[in-house]
């Protein structure tokens, strides 16, 4: 009952419905920040305003970069792919929704981030939830609190990070390579360790290292991914309109493949939690670095992740496996 309950036969885990009441809160807070704030963010992320004299590692570009290199993934391909085989089509009108809601979430705790991170002389800069929660907390008159709840916070992140943040993408990652190329098939441990030292070789030079290879890595990685599903879907153009039809109708559809429209529902929101992490945490240790003086700009850029990885990327994805026929496979 602390991890999840049933609803209609769908085990729906508690902290997904509290990232989304806290999404629609902050949504509500901030006037909805997510569509009045975009133009003002893509000025930020194209540099209009940057001042290389602002504390911080790295650009607004840089450090987004980053932040989609832990969530454009799995969880806009495997995830949605779950979330259209065990609630049909409609789950991904549900995964769209919260990922709009998302955007309200990541654009508060990456401003926090910011607000509360600690500069050092040498000009490195360190933040993220583990900060923001124990300073925070401390303004309020709250210190030990605070403090509590960033260890606690930290050290749930680093068992997060190896489960759901390495052993799930290394596994699949694995499975991809053994079954398309035939290589590594008995041996998975190898696998892992040639991409341990691989991520290895990048993160061992702290944030900088890491945004130099995810400002090229990932924008590569977005229109390789998005340029393939493009091409799928205007080959089979004339389908579109059925298929956006088809996700509409299932995302309000009582007969949905799993429990219903609570079963559509539940899967949709689930899935749009693991492809972006909006209140998360994890984004936000990312963000911390940027070079900027005014928190607020950072969130302006990170609220863009959500939309890239939720609105766009898993939207694709779906459409393509709703017009190939795949999830009735």
């Amino acid at each position: 009952i602390f991890f999840s309950v049933s609803i209609n036969g769908v085990s729906f885990p508690l902290i997904v419905a509290w990232l989304l009441i806290a999404a629609v809160v902050l949504s509500i807070k901030f006037e909805f920040v997510q569509f009045k704030g975009v133009k003002h963010s893509i000025d930020l992320l194209r540099g209009v305003y940057e001042n290389p004299e602002n504390p911080g590692e790295v650009s607004h570009f840089q450090a987004l970069c980053t932040a989609l290199s832990g969530t454009v993934g799995l969880g806009n391909i495997a995830g949605v792919a779950v979330a259209v085989s065990l609630g049909g089509p409609g789950a991904t009108f549900w995964m769209i929704i919260a990922g709009l809601f998302g955007m309200a979430a990541k654009f508060t705790e990456c401003t926090l981030a910011v607000k509360y991170r600690n500069e050092y002389p040498d000009g490195t800069v360190s933040g993220g939830p583990m900060y923001y929660l124990s300073k925070g907390m401390s303004d309020k008159g709250k210190p030990r609190l605070g403090k509590a709840m960033g260890v606690f916070f930290a050290v749930m992140c680093i068992f997060g990070a190896m489960g759901g943040g390495n052993m799930f993408q290394g596994n699949q990652a694995h499975q991809m390579f053994s079954n398309t190329f035939g290589l590594f098939v008995d041996s998975g441990w190898l696998f892992g360790l040639i991409l341990a030292i691989l991520v290895g070789l990048v993160i061992i030079g702290g944030i900088k290292s890491i945004a130099k290879v995810t400002d090229k890595i990932v924008p590569f990685m977005a229109v390789l991914y998005v340029g393939t599903a493009l091409i799928i879907l205007l080959v089979n153009i004339a389908q579109i309109p059925a298929a956006i039809g088809v996700v509409l109708a299932g995302a309000f559809a009582p007969k949905a493949i799993a429990g219903g429209i609570v079963g559509v529902l539940i899967q949709g929101l689930k899935r749009a939690a693991f492809s972006n992490e909006a209140g998360v945490g994890s984004a936000a240790i990312a963000h911390a670095a940027v070079r900027t003086s005014e928190p607020l700009t950072e969130g302006y850029v990170a609220m863009l992740g959500p939309f890239i990885d939720t609105v766009i990327i898993c939207t694709m994805t779906a459409m393509v496996i709703v017009i190939t026929g795949a999830y009735n496979i």
